[in-house]
């Protein structure tokens, strides 16, 4: 007869605590990130004698050549994604009492005539507020 203790087993590791952080870690990176739609192309914003980031609704880019860029769209096909966009926010939130703002950056290579053409369409487009980012510095 064999008196001994039977072998023990060793006990199973418990992973469940490393799954709850690993899953609380990813909670808070998502709430705590910024999530922002990628620009269309790089743009340097004319210099003011203040800073002026403009915290609008929409943003459309103006490249130096007068490219406009919004989201993924270039040119005219730019213009009119940004009035599907407006056009699908007003139909989640009153515009009438609450006008959403349309955020310009355009390069600051870009000639003064082209951005005097395109504000007039700007209105026919639905947006009445436009703000121009600016960087801080003299100006020239």
């Amino acid at each position: 007869m064999d008196f001994r203790d039977p072998p023990r087993r060793k006990p199973e590791e418990n992973l469940l605590p490393m799954i709850n952080v690993i899953f609380l870690l990813l909670i808070f990176f998502l709430i705590a990130a910024r999530m922002t739609t990628p620009e269309p192309f790089a743009v340097t914003p004319p210099q003011a004698m203040t800073e002026a980031e403009a915290q609008g609704d929409f943003t459309l880019f103006i490249a130096a050549d007068g490219l406009l860029g919004y989201r993924e769209h270039r040119g005219d096909a730019a213009l009119a994604a940004l009035v599907a966009s407006r056009t699908d926010h007003c139909g989640s939130t009153d515009c009438r009492a609450d006008p959403p703002r349309l955020t310009l950056r355009a390069d600051s290579a870009l000639p003064a005539a082209r951005l005097a053409a395109l504000m007039p369409r700007l209105p026919a487009l639905g947006f009445d507020s436009v703000e121009l980012v600016a960087i801080g510095g003299a100006a020239p």
